[in-house]
């Protein structure tokens, strides 16, 4: 008998059983353009095979007039055997299928040319993050947009999906016609909150009329989370009215329309679990209708709660199954400590996708390569392999060369696993990410010999007569030569993060402009030092997904943290710290710094490698030890090490 009983009792959604209340929520995943990829199909079936109830594919445009993405899914008939394709590896699986229909309005990123799209919204109000100034929406296009939405939902029909769900949520169409700050139409669409309801309640008959046979949802934000845009009273209004009218309504937060709410899209770390709970709660307790809730949460305990209270039916657990597509699987079996919990760093999953890359995950590099990297096969020959160092790339590369069947230790000059993991989660807001060594830990077979204490030596390692070796030990921080008195009080970021004390006034000289600038900044200014940081970047936490800089930027605003941006280091004495503006080449300097802390990178420690450039067996090189990156990139050069092998 489960302990989760709420989380894996059935639920009826229209005319759709769903075996649990586990949802993979609609999100982009750049692995396919117009039609679903096989890397896409393989994505989605591995978490159907990990036991997901409800799988929720991403946008499919309605209409030619908004791509938020050049390339969308789109209903085109030359796509129906892919999207049947789609839905059928799922639901062989056991899961439902439902796909999201979509249209941005003013909310467009990208167009297939590089030329600035000509963006339609009920009015001509400007985005503030995108900068697009709108046309107001003819209302011929209008009516042609609704017929858009019936089109593409009879078209999900055709190809075997179970339902369809109209996002209506993080500012785009729907919701600008919703909003008040964006719709002062005068004509029927537009007015006080029944007749801005018009374009929804005219999708939903459109979508209902084309595909009587699919669940039918909407997706809301719960609250805009920006002060200008909907928030929770206004929301609670609309799906009140509307939900009569669904089978389900979706619940999220946020919107894409200013910096502060697009936060809220995909929460990072340091925003509390479940967050929004309270908001799909304030609607479950006003409707009949079911509702999902998704914001942060990526355990069963977690969603398990929500549901026991009424918040909610069914919970959006997206990043989770990014992270671990067994997650469902393993809650049921009450295998809760075997799961991979996502840390909400948002580096490899929405980070990549924004760049134009396929979704993954940086604990879990086999995410989006599915076809490529799956469930670890056997070595053909079974060989000694030697890992020198514990950080994550060599925890992965040690569990992975495991699994294939070598013979596998793990060398790490510490006492402990984890390497710069370590003191990343002591970072505020950064917590979690110390959840990277307890889900790589639990990664490696109880086979692998754990040689903790040890420092790893040429002479060492050839004693022991290994087949090859993975070398993974990581960076050092990079201080390089600068005009710097002898009185100067200057401490690395890793000093600090290791108890070194700061005095007075702190100035920050960050290089990298990514976690650990910005991270110290708060940590210090909550210690209660007045703190400048000094970015050589355009921004702070320029390198960082933008949700995730966002954040943080706006947490540093709050804590009264001076930022300033184009600086390069030059130097500094006994209470001042010399830098240049990169642009101007002008000198900035920054008196009265009590302390001055060096973020600048880092420089990797690979004398192994040439120590052992004539070793009798193979050396590999990877992570920090070949070339000073972050976690993603060690932990995936260590799986594919281990593969290669």
């Amino acid at each position: 008998m489960t302990a989760l009983p709420h989380l894996f009792s059935p639920i009826r959604i229209g005319p759709i059983d769903i075996p649990n209340r586990i949802v993979s929520t609609g999100h982009h995943t750049h692995l396919a353009s117009g039609a679903p990829s096989p890397e896409l199909i393989a994505y989605h079936q591995a978490r159907a095979r990990g036991g997901t109830g409800l799988i929720v594919t991403e946008i499919v445009s309605v209409h030619e007039s908004g791509a938020l993405f050049p390339n969308l899914l789109t209903a085109d008939p030359a796509n129906l055997s892919a999207f049947a394709e789609l839905a059928d590896a799922v639901k062989a699986e056991g899961s439902r299928i439902f796909a999201q229909l979509f249209h941005p309005g003013r909310e467009v990123m990208f167009t297939t040319d590089g030329m600035a799209a000509v963006a339609f919204a009920p009015s001509a109000i400007p985005n503030e993050r995108f900068h697009v100034m709108p046309r107001e929406m003819p209302a011929d296009l209008i009516a042609d947009i609704i017929k858009g939405y019936g089109r593409a939902a009879a078209f999900m029909s055709e190809a075997g999906y179970d339902g369809v769900e109209i996002v209506a949520s993080h500012g785009y169409l729907p919701a600008q016609f919703l909003s008040p700050l964006v719709n002062r139409r005068e004509d029927d669409w537009g007015g006080d909150t029944d007749r801005r309801m018009r374009f929804a309640r005219h999708i939903i008959s459109a979508v209902r009329g084309a595909a009587p046979d699919l669940a039918l949802g909407l997706r809301l934000s719960g609250d805009d989370m920006d002060g200008t845009g909907l928030d929770s009273n206004d929301v609670l209004e609309i799906a009140t009215a509307l939900a009569p009218g669904l089978d389900y309504l979706s619940v999220t937060a946020g919107t894409s329309a200013s910096l502060g709410g697009s936060v809220h899209i995909t929460p990072p770390m340091g925003v509390e679990h479940g967050y929004t709970a309270p908001l799909a709660k304030a609607i479950r307790s006003q409707i009949d209708t079911p509702v999902i809730v998704t914001g942060r949460i990526n355990q069963p305990q977690i969603a398990e709660g929500i549901l026991a209270d009424g918040s909610a039916d069914l919970c959006g657990m997206t990043r989770a199954l990014i992270t671990d597509p067994e997650m469902p699987r393993k809650s049921r079996a009450g295998e809760i400590d075997a799961i991979r919990a996502c840390i909400g760093c948002n580096q490899s999953c929405i980070g990549r996708a924004h760049k134009g890359f396929g979704i993954s995950c940086i604990q879990r590099p086999e995410t989006g390569r599915e076809l490529q990297f799956g469930a670890p096969t056997l070595a053909r020959t079974r060989k000694k392999v030697i890992v020198v160092g514990g950080g994550p790339g060599g925890m992965k590369s040690a569990a992975v060369s495991a699994m294939r069947g070598h013979q596998t230790e793990l060398w790490e000059a510490s006492q402990h696993l984890g390497g710069q993991a370590l003191l990343a989660q002591k970072l505020p807001g950064r917590e979690e990410f110390g959840g990277i060594i307890d889900n790589l830990e639990r990664e490696i077979p109880p086979g692998v010999t754990m040689r903790l204490g040890t420092k790893a030596t040429a002479i060492a390692l050839t004693e022991a007569e290994p087949d090859c070796i993975v070398i993974a030990t990581g960076a050092t921080p990079f201080v390089p030569e600068f005009e710097l008195s002898e009185v100067a009080n200057v401490a690395t970021a890793w000093d600090v993060l290791t108890g070194a004390p700061t005095q007075g006034s702190v100035v920050i000289a960050d290089w990298k402009a990514d976690w650990i600038g910005i991270g110290l900044a708060e940590k210090l200014a909550r210690d209660g030092a007045s703190v400048r940081l000094c970015v050589n970047a355009a921004m702070a936490g320029e390198t960082l997904q933008v949700y995730t800089r966002n954040h943080y930027v706006g947490r540093l605003y709050r804590l009264g943290v001076t930022m300033k941006t184009h600086l390069r280091l030059f130097g500094a004495d006994a209470d001042t710290a010399y830098f240049q503006n990169v642009l101007t080449g002008e000198p900035v300097i920054e008196e009265n710094c009590g302390t001055l802390v060096l973020s600048l990178g880092h420089q990797p420690c690979d004398n192994l490698r040439d120590e052992l450039e004539d070793a009798p067996f193979a050396v590999h090189v990877i992570g920090d030890a070949l070339a000073a990156r972050t976690a993603e990139e060690a932990i995936y050069e260590g799986m594919k090490v281990a593969w290669a092998i």
